[in-house]
Formats: C-alpha cells, sequence, structure tokens
C-alpha cells in the first residue's frame, strides 16, 4: 500500500533492534496486525506468549520476507510439494511444512512436528525480515479470544508498555488473516 512506501528506514531498523535485543513488536501484516520477535530466542517468544495469553503447545506462525529465509524448510519437499507451496508466494498463503531436520524450536512448534510458514508481499514484513535478516514469529496482536488488532490504537489499548516498538504502517488489504493449509494433509487449519 502507498502509505507503506514512505516508511522511513528508521521504523524499520528500530524494529530490527528491538528484535536483535529479545524484544516483542507489533508490525501491519495482510489483514491484521501481528506480534513478532525472533523465533530462537525463547525469552522473547516466552513474553510474546505470555501478553497474548497463549498456551505454547498450540505453536505459532513464522513469517519471512523471501524463500531463500525459509529454504531449509523446503529442500526436503517433493517438486510437487514445492511447486505447490511457491506458487503462492510471496503471498498471503500460511502452509504448515514439516521440519525434518528438527532446525525450528520446540516452543515455536508447540505440540506439532511441522511449522506454519508465509512468505508475505506485504512491503513492510518484507523490508523488516530482509533488514533483519531472517524470518520472524507472526501472531496475530491480541490476546487469546479477544478480536485481532486492525489498527495501531487497538494495539496499544491490548498491549500497551508491554511491547519493545510498534513498527508503524498500512494493513495490506485482506479482510481476514491469511489462510493456513497443511501440505501433507491439504487440510485447511485455519479459514
Amino acid at each position: 500500500m502507498n502509505c507503506n512506501k514512505n516508511l522511513g528506514w528508521w521504523h524499520i531498523h528500530q524494529s530490527v533492534r528491538a528484535i536483535e535485543h529479545g524484544g516483542v513488536i507489533a508490525y501491519p501484516t495482510e489483514a491484521v496486525w501481528g506480534l513478532g520477535c525472533d523465533p530462537f530466542n525463547q525469552d522473547a517468544v516466552s513474553h510474546l506468549l505470555k501478553i497474548k495469553r497463549r498456551p505454547v503447545d498450540k505453536g505459532l506462525v513464522l513469517v519471512a520476507g523471501n524463500l531463500s529465509q525459509i529454504q531449509f524448510l523446503l529442500d526436503d519437499l517433493s517438486a510437487e510439494e514445492y511447486d505447490k507451496v511457491t506458487a503462492s508466494w510471496p503471498g498471503p498463503y500460511t502452509w504448515v511444512l514439516p521440519d525434518k531436520k528438527d532446525i525450528i524450536p520446540r516452543w515455536i512448534k508447540g505440540k506439532h512436528s511441522s511449522v506454519a510458514v508465509r512468505v508475505s508481499d506485504h512491503l513492510l514484513v518484507k523490508s523488516l525480515t530482509e533488514t533483519y535478516g531472517s524470518f520472524i514469529v507472526s501472531t496475530s496482536a491480541n490476546p487469546s479470544a479477544h478480536c485481532p488488532a486492525k489498527d495501531i490504537l487497538r494495539v496499544n489499548t491490548y498491549f500497551g508498555s508491554e511491547l519493545d516498538y510498534v513498527l508503524p504502517g498500512c494493513l495490506g488489504g485482506l479482510s481476514q488473516p491469511t489462510q493456513i493449509k497443511d501440505l501433507k494433509s491439504d487440510r485447511i487449519v485455519r479459514v
């Protein structure tokens, strides 16, 4: 969206700095505001889960800005599976992929052996993950059982000082959070 094109790099760098220092940030995604952090920092993920009031066993979604950031998850897919997944990326599609190399931490996968991943085409998400140099956590910015935040005011109402940075910007224009589909079963996990 146009409002994201004029966003200064300063905000992106402040967001990245917060993530690098173990913080939790809020940022606009395709349809709702998201909460994010370094998925390999257990303390950061624990804080995110605590403020969201989400149990760790449910698992979390990861978001990347390009395929290379998650290539290790794609390497073990069949050619057909690879084509199926990458045909929808970058874009507002989240796939549950096997983590055969067991690289993604338990506190991200929860009780699952697989992990939910999206390669976004949202300008700010792409800029954020590319500047950070890796994928980040992407979960809706809301306490469990509350509606996801659709604006920065709601983000601040829900979380206030519990966040380390709020990346200003616009949502991507979708009316609902991205669909989550399991690659192996072809089952829709979330519409």
